[in-house]
Order: C-alpha cells, then structure tokens, then sequence
C-alpha cells in the first residue's frame, strides 16, 4: 500500500494490529497504540517536509493550515480507504462485531502507525517516500490552496486554531492527552490545549484527534471572546 518493503516484517504486522485484538490474542505481539503515538510526529515532519518544498513562496500562515488539512482525522481516513487499508487491519471480534473498520478515528490512527512502522524500518527517507506516494492527490489539491478563504476553516478548528497562535505568538498550540476511557468499541479520550504554556480549554470525543478538535473549538471560543472584549481582531491574520 505505501510501495515500502519492510525489512522486518513484524513492523508491519503491529501497526495493522488494533488493541483488542491483542488483548483476545494473547501472545500475538504488540498493537498499534505506540506506532501511532510515533507516526502522529513523523506525519507531522514528513508533511511538514513536503510543504516546505512544493510551496517555497508559502508563508507560515499558510504552510500550517495545509498541514492541518493533511493530517486532519478524516483526511488521514479517506486516504486510507483510497488504500484500502481497512481490509488488512486485524481486530478483535467485538470491534468487527461493531463495524469498526472503516471507522475514520480507527482508519486514521492504522495509517499513523504506518508511517511510524516505516519509519523504523527505514528511517526519514523511507517516511517521507511513503509519504509522498501515498499523499499525491492531496498534496496536488492543495496547488491552489487559499488559506485565507473562509471556507478552509469549515470543521477544521484546530487548523484555525494554530494559524490563531501562529500569527500573534509565533508559537504552535500542545495538546496533551489527559486519558482514555471505556471500553475498545466506544473510547472517551480527554485532551487539553495549551496555549502560550497555559491551559486554555478541554475536550473529549471518540478519537484522540476528534477530543483535539473539541478542545481547539473551545480555545478558539475563549480567545476571541477575549479579543472581543480587548478590541482586538477575532479572525487569523
């Protein structure tokens, strides 16, 4: 799917391996939770990367809401369904019971994994290889990306949010998970967003991508209602 051969194949095999399926497979190996956790920063340098050099007349501003765009939990998900990945994910009997696997949060935490799975194999340049092929389409939607039009900031609130603390701090928001709850079919996961090294809000959601996203909605709320009162402009710069 990502065109990498991987010189240890178990790699692969525990980034297409979810928790409950280890937990009803004693002796299987690992899951993908710690891959994913790894692949969420290599996805954010490789693209990073990408963007970098495809726009070199790109501005800050700009370079962080295409980024955004990219690894956003339902873009990772329709790439990865565009691979079909789904169909190679091995899960536990309730989570195919639940019709988890074309699931966006599940989708998109298999193709992070991925990509940490690569990039143990193969390091940087094997990542952002991966990468590249695999991104192609989104990375050539974006030739005439506007990251001022408004319509780029439609259910995209953490997007707005980092170009919000991008343009006035020059600084990026922290998201940190604060814990996951429940059971593997139906998780709860709490985060906060720090921004400026203060806590600005809280969010929960099924999907440690979608809890950021609460969270970011919540901080945008409170920051330009802060603006608001201070006179200041309410939209990014």
């Amino acid at each position: 799917m990502l065109q990498h051969t991987f010189s240890d194949p178990l790699l692969l095999v525990e980034a297409l391996t979810t928790r409950s399926y280890r937990c009803e497979h004693p002796g299987s190996g690992g899951d993908n939770q710690r891959l994913e956790f790894l692949g969420d920063a290599v996805l954010e340098l490789v693209s990073s990367r990408a963007l970098f050099d495809r726009f070199p007349d790109a501005q800050e501003g700009a370079l962080t809401v295409m980024r955004s765009r990219l690894s956003d939990e339902t873009a990772l998900a329709a790439v990865a369904r565009r691979i079909g990945l789904g169909a190679q994910l091995r899960l536990g009997r309730g989570e195919e019971q639940q019709g988890v696997r074309e699931r966006d949060s599940v989708l998109s935490d298999a193709l992070e994994a991925l990509l940490g799975a690569v990039f143990l194999d193969g390091g940087f340049d094997a990542a952002s290889a991966a990468f590249a092929r695999t991104f192609a389409p989104e990375l050539d939607a974006l030739a005439d990306f506007d990251a001022a039009a408004p319509s780029r900031w439609e259910g995209n609130p953490k997007g707005r949010l980092q170009q919000w603390v991008a343009s006035r701090l020059h600084e990026d928001p922290v998201y940190k998970l604060l814990g996951r709850e429940g059971p593997d079919h139906a998780p709860v996961f709490r985060v906060e967003v720090l921004v400026g090294g203060e806590v600005h809000a809280t969010g929960a959601g099924p999907s440690r991508q979608k809890a950021e996203a609460a969270a970011a909605a919540a901080a945008l709320e409170a920051l330009e209602a802060h603006g608001d009162e201070q006179g200041k402009p309410t939209q990014p710069d």
